[in-house]
């Protein structure tokens, strides 16, 4: 956390906290008060929010990209404030006399494990709106999903239960956001039970990835679509026809470059690429998995990031006859997805071992399916070679090229073996690796097969 960049958003919140407790204080002042005090109560609009117009703060820097004015900036503080003062909002607590419990004009939630007032649209509307039903519904506006501040990320509706009204959804900020107000630095998402997706990196580069030229000619392809792909459909007439986003299957065998291919592709363009946990992904309860990925591709909506789906037949598997209620779970939970990829204006992969068990409705979906097989001769050669580059720590009786030609392995299996080959020469004190470490390691990686030496 840079020191100066937190001191900066704390000055500038410390002003739009004192404006939110102003505009609190008046609408709560003319909507207890007497008809003589309404009547000569101000506007809550009469309080102008603090001039950050100079401001380099990441808080003031989202007003200014964004030209918020008075209701977005007020909604923006009100879903900060659990965060920064939750005692702000105990106000809203209050009890009616005549009920005996909260007023349901004022929204908001008790958290479940969080005893302050989680602020939902409902609040909102009220401060900014009070019983006026005009600017009740002009405030609606502001939870539109083509609305900044949801359309851009900025803020997100969390519905408790379907059926009930709209305006009960609680108002989040998003996380990369609140770091954004409060750190003065975008965070990537970390990942969570609310975002089972991993950032994926690698040390290495399109030099290290063996493939063949027809594979490779495919990768292009996907790669000039992420370098060129509005200006593309812009050049050649094709809004109309063509949606935003890019779908791509990859699939073959363990080991053969599937993840690093999605890796290389998102760092030579400078774009995060996550990878999706199945596991955390997929529930056996109704609705669950719909949940858990719709929270993923919420986040990933206004980002430039490819989504890679490794061993997607678990979620993107064959439809099957319904013959009793799980199978149509089943088949709602497919047809879900397939919306959603296909939806999502950014780049998709799904990785699979075995095509056919991917459902036929993605696979006509697809923009490119691209088969990674197992490397042949000459790339086991050329990947051998990267993997033991520095010759000296090689004993004379490698022989590299054998090993190429004798055995058929993967990628990924061969970096197993190497990495076998070098903990067996440091266990047995040797400086080198030699030829019986390397076919140890092969006979293990075989084995796994169900093959020997």
């Amino acid at each position: 956390m840079n020191p100066d960049l937190s001191h900066a958003n704390a000055l500038a919140l410390e002003q739009e906290l004192a404006w939110f407790a102003a505009v609190l204080d008046l609408r709560f002042t003319h909507y207890f008060g007497s008809p003589d005090t309404q009547a000569s109560t101000p506007d809550i609009r009469t309080l102008a929010p603090p001039d950050l117009s100079a401001d380099n703060s990441g808080y003031a820097r989202i007003l200014h990209e964004h030209q918020f004015g008075f209701d977005e900036r007020l909604v923006l503080i009100l879903c900060l404030i659990p965060h920064l003062r939750p005692q702000a909002l105990d106000i809203f607590f209050t009890q009616s006399q005549v009920t005996g419990r909260t007023y349901t004009e004022f929204g908001g939630w008790r958290g479940k494990a969080h005893n302050g007032f989680l602020p939902t649209a409902e609040t909102a509307v009220f401060l900014l709106a009070g019983q006026d039903l005009q600017r009740r519904f002009s405030a609606l506006q502001l939870f539109d999903e083509q609305h900044a501040l949801l359309k851009k990320g900025i803020l997100k509706l969390e519905h408790q239960a379907s059926g009930e009204p709209f305006l009960n959804a609680v108002i989040a900020i998003n996380t990369e956001y609140l770091h954004l107000c409060t750190h003065g630095q975008v965070q990537k998402p970390d990942y969570s039970m609310e975002f089972p997706a991993k950032l994926i990196t690698s040390k290495l580069t399109w030099d290290d990835l063996v493939l063949s030229r027809e594979v490779m000619e495919e990768i292009d392809h996907l790669h000039t679509w992420l370098r060129q792909g509005r200006q593309l459909v812009s050049r050649w007439g094709l809004e109309r026809s063509i949606k935003p986003g890019y779908r791509s299957l990859f699939f073959g065998p363990p080991g053969t470059g599937k993840t690093l291919t999605a890796t290389l592709l998102g760092a030579s363009v400078g774009v995060d690429v996550y990878r999706i946990d199945l596991s955390m992904v997929v529930s056996k309860y109704i609705g669950e998995t719909e949940k858990n990925l719709a929270g993923v591709f919420d986040q990933a909506q206004n980002k430039n990031w490819i989504l890679f789906f490794d061993e997607a037949d678990a979620l993107f598997g064959k439809r099957t006859q319904t013959s009793n209620s799980n199978d149509r779970h089943a088949n709602q939970e497919i047809s879900y997805l397939l919306q959603r990829v296909e939806d999502f204006p950014g780049v998709v992969i799904l990785a699979s071992n075995i095509k056919a068990n991917i459902d036929e409705a993605f696979a006509r979906r697809f923009q490119s399916i691209i088969y990674f097989p197992l490397p042949d001769e000459v790339e086991r050669l050329r990947l051998w070679q990267n993997l033991l580059a520095n010759t000296q720590l090689l004993a004379s009786d490698v022989d590299l090229p054998l090993l190429a030609e004798k055995y058929e392995l993967s990628g990924g299996s061969l970096t197993n073996v190497a990495r076998y080959a070098a903990i067996r020469a440091s266990r047995l004190g040797r400086e080198q690796i030699n030829q019986a470490d390397l076919l140890q390691g092969i006979n293990k990686e075989l084995l796994k097969e169900g093959r020997t030496l």
